[in-house]
């Protein structure tokens, strides 16, 4: 199919994977609401998505502010004339220890990328049902497969996952669809965001460029599958052979996973014996 005639909003359309799949979409026929934090950035996205001849429209929002979600989707529909499609993709990533991260950090993991993107798809649902349309929420192989260091973000898109898997069986026979997005390693400005939100440029990305994606090939994946309307799609080989070990051999991933915390933890251990002595 085509998206002739159809209307995509997109979260954390500001930059890498919102702003690929805005792209792509766009690329198909799609008129795109792109909403974001960054006005400057969707602005950018707006004129590059008009100069491909389709309608364009920023719509700032913070996923954190339940009345912008809900003022997003009546701009949206008043000033587009319907919502096609709506990708649930803004989310950061805390980093650090479980005996390390704060409350505070907690919280606001668990609102931008769990209750963030729940209240993007509550105020969608409405319009959805009207035109038999997509719902998609942005999780990662981290949400199959969790990794040392990254508790919070681990437990955020484990809980995405949930919330995908639910309402796609809410969904069931209604015509309108959801489905599940799980990426690995795709190129992107997650690693220059810190443990408040922030976005910060010279924060270096530790993640290994030998297995990194482009976000255009990302996006085109990501976009067929929410065309096909599939329930959950896994995607990067390496992100696809993750979550098969997460879930069918939970007990070698827990072993390759602990191996270098492991290693790390002995070493403290020899040195803290050493100064003790």
């Amino acid at each position: 199919m085509t998206y002739a005639d159809k209307v995509v909003w997109i979260t954390g359309a500001g930059s890498g994977i919102g702003r690929a799949m805005a792209l792509q979409f766009a690329s198909q026929g799609a008129a795109i609401a792109a909403s974001g934090r960054r006005r400057d950035r969707l602005d950018a996205l707006v004129e590059e998505v008009q100069g491909m001849g389709r309608r364009a429209l920023a719509v700032p929002c913070d996923v954190t502010d339940d009345q912008t979600l809900k003022d997003a989707v009546a701009t949206i529909v008043a000033e587009l004339g319907r919502l096609d499609v709506a990708v649930a993709n803004a989310g950061f990533a805390v980093g650090g220890r479980v005996a390390n991260i704060t409350a505070e950090e907690w919280r606001r993991q668990l609102d931008v990328n769990v209750v963030g993107a729940a209240m993007t798809a509550h105020h969608a649902l409405p319009e959805l049902h009207k035109t038999g349309g997509r719902m998609a929420f942005v999780s990662s192989v981290a949400g199959q497969l969790a990794a040392p260091g990254y508790a919070a973000y681990n437990a955020s898109k484990y809980a995405v996952r949930a919330i995908g898997q639910t309402l796609a069986a809410e969904l069931a026979g209604t015509g309108v669809s959801a489905t599940t997005l799980y990426p690995g390693f795709v190129e992107s400005e997650i690693a220059q965001v810190d443990n408040a939100g922030a976005f910060d440029g010279t924060r270096p990305d530790k993640r290994p460029k030998n297995l990194m994606w482009p976000t255009d090939k990302a996006a085109r994946v990501m976009v067929g599958a929410i065309t096909a309307r599939k329930r959950e799609y896994v995607f990067t080989w390496h992100g696809v052979f993750g979550a098969w070990m997460g879930r069918h051999m939970p007990g070698f991933a827990h072993w390759a996973m602990s191996r270098g915390p492991a290693r790390k933890n002995a070493a403290i251990l020899s040195e803290s014996k050493k100064t003790a002595s």
